[in-house]
């Protein structure tokens, strides 16, 4: 095969620099709190060993030998932090793969997918003596892919060095050099080296592209062209400096190894690419200035007693985007980054995402009068936040940022609580199979709410709330719960509706309410919602308010369809 020359970027690594073993893993996920004392090394161990043991994990474990190579330090501190079997399964199937779908609205995660088949791919072709997914080369296929191209030599051979590495033949234990044309965050035409020099199969990534010479240590063979000619000698070779054996470089070719940069790249080679790197550099500023307006809520639903669901939801206006259009359709891309943080600087969660709108000609001039929404939700524990969130246009390049304190509430383990009033334009019940899955996905149901909370009579203004720890009667096994329902003008009382058990849906101690409420009879101006839960059984009472504008009904020309704002 012919050689590439030095034009192409070599990558190549160190024996000494192996795949990091378990206990180096797990006390790097020991999330360090400034604030706080962090806890030594033997009690980081103790801690994560009592994790373990509780988990049930073993070699067939998601975060040790599923996805090693992908989960994120954060992602991975993340996941040990949570105390329940149903936080974890809220974590894997909510929070790490959904994020990693390119469709959030599709059941179906190509990602995941081929992650699955990457693994299976690995055990499969790379294995020695140990699963292939441990090994180098599976590392290295996990997260990259396959390669463009692949040099195998599994039986060594004769090889013929090239002249920065000295010229002259000589004999190779097994290697391979992998190929990739491009690689998100490392570069163009990337090589990675893999040298087996035990003859055992199990090859090892190096970054000394000599290291697969067999003679290196045989006195009088497989000298470099430049020892034969007395401009260097074999003991050289093991006095470099730039973290290879190679002999002087044959007709002053400068040596292309930078030892630092090599080293680098081991790093960054080993971790899954990062898309949005400078937007993350643009959440730790606190200098940058927000040049796309941005709306936002959170809401807080309880998951366990432990965790609380926390769906954050953007809206930006379509006027503030930029649009490009191809082949009649318009299009806008954004790139989203979030991160929420505890008050001592440790990273609770992290979140990217690619958004595009997309519009035919026809509809592209009404699209710029609505808004385009997005929702991300993220398992927290109780307690202060920061929530940081950046976008950036990619197409004008103009960012927007929101800054903000995140209070996540405790929910009451033994009295009735609720979660927080939602006001949308859309809820709907989802099939079983799509439950909690893409975006606006509360449980069983779709909810999208209306950031504006303004209303036209033509729209529907629908409610959503969560009801938990209600009693149930030991006699009959169900719950009584009555529910009212008041809008208010003014303090004014305007209307009023109650539901009793007998048309409230009937279940254990949590109750979902999930309604449309009349607005074609309400005049235009501002109102209050509020909603009283009682618990017969017990007679606690739990109230949740929220407001909201009614507008007037826009004047429609014959033919015109009505588009809710936010879709």
């Amino acid at each position: 095969m012919e050689r590439w020359g030095c034009r192409f970027l070599r990558l190549v690594f160190s024996a000494s620099l192996l795949w990091p073993p378990l206990c180096f893993a797990q006390d790097q996920a020991t999330p360090q709190d400034s604030s706080a004392k962090p806890p030594s090394t033997k009690e980081a161990k103790k801690r994560d060993k009592k994790l373990m043991k509780e988990l049930g994990l073993d070699d067939t474990n998601w975060l040790l030998n599923e996805v090693p190579d992908i989960i994120t330090d954060a992602e991975r501190r993340a996941f040990l932090e949570l105390g329940t079997k149903e936080e974890r399964e809220q974590f894997i199937e909510h929070t790490f793969w959904d994020e990693r779908n390119p469709d959030r609205e599709s059941p179906v995660n190509p990602v995941r997918e081929e992650h699955y088949r990457r693994l299976a791919y690995a055990d499969e072709h790379f294995a020695s003596g140990i699963p292939g997914r441990k090994t180098d080369r599976g590392h290295i296929y996990i997260i990259w892919g396959p390669p463009d191209e692949i040099e195998s030599h599994p039986t060594g051979g004769t090889y013929d060095r090239p002249p920065e590495q000295g010229g002259g033949s000589t004999t190779t234990y097994p290697w391979e050099l992998w190929r990739y044309r491009h690689l998100d965050g490392m570069g163009e035409n990337i090589e990675i080296e893999f040298v087996d020099p035990t003859g055992s199969g199990e090859y090892h990534i190096t970054r000394d592209p000599c290291e697969k010479d067999a003679l290196a240590h045989v006195p009088g063979a497989g000298s470099s062209l430049t020892e034969i000619m007395g401009q260097s000698s074999k003991a050289g070779r093991f006095t470099n400096t730039n973290g290879t054996t190679c002999s002087v470089p044959f007709g002053g070719t400068p040596a292309s190894m930078d030892e630092f940069a090599s080293l680098d790249r081991y790093f960054r080679v080993q971790r899954p690419p990062e898309r949005f790197r400078d937007l993350e550099e643009k959440v730790t500023s606190h200098f940058v200035q927000s040049q796309i307006h941005m709306d936002y809520r959170t809401d807080f639903l309880r998951v366990t007693s432990n965790t609380v669901l926390v769906p954050i939801t953007v809206q930006v206006h379509n006027r503030e985007l930029s649009f490009q259009s191809r082949q009649g359709v318009h299009s806008a891309v954004l790139d989203l980054y979030g991160r929420i943080t505890t008050p001592g600087g440790v990273v609770a969660q992290t979140f990217e995402d690619v958004i595009s709108r997309d519009f035919p000609e026809s509809l592209f001039q009404s699209s710029l009068n609505v808004s385009s929404i997005y929702q991300k939700s993220v398992p927290l524990r109780s307690g202060l936040y920061r929530l940081d969130l950046v976008i950036k246009d990619t197409l004008s390049g103009k960012l927007g940022v929101i800054s903000t304190a995140l209070r996540v509430p405790r929910f009451a383990d033994d009295e009735l609580d609720a979660s927080s009033l939602i006001l949308a334009d859309q809820i709907e019940t989802v099939p079983s199979s799509q439950t909690g899955a893409g975006q606006f996905a509360l449980n069983s149901y779709k909810v999208r709410p209306r950031l504006s909370q303004e209303f036209s009579s033509t729209d529907k203004l629908g409610i959503f709330l969560q009801l938990y720890n209600l009693k149930l009667d030991e006699t009959l096994h169900k719950t009584n719960v009555s529910v009212a329902y008041r809008i208010t003008k003014d303090q004014q009382e305007i209307w009023r509706a109650v539901e009793t058990a007998d048309h409230l849906h009937q279940g254990g101690e949590q109750l979902t309410i999930e309604r449309y409420l009349p607005v074609v009879s309400l005049v235009p101006g501002r109102y209050t919602i509020e909603v009283t839960a009682i618990d017969l059984l017990t007679n606690d009472t739990v109230i949740r308010t929220a407001d909201f504008t009614v507008k007037p009904a826009p004047s429609l020309k014959p033919g015109t369809t009505v588009r809710p704002p936010g879709s």
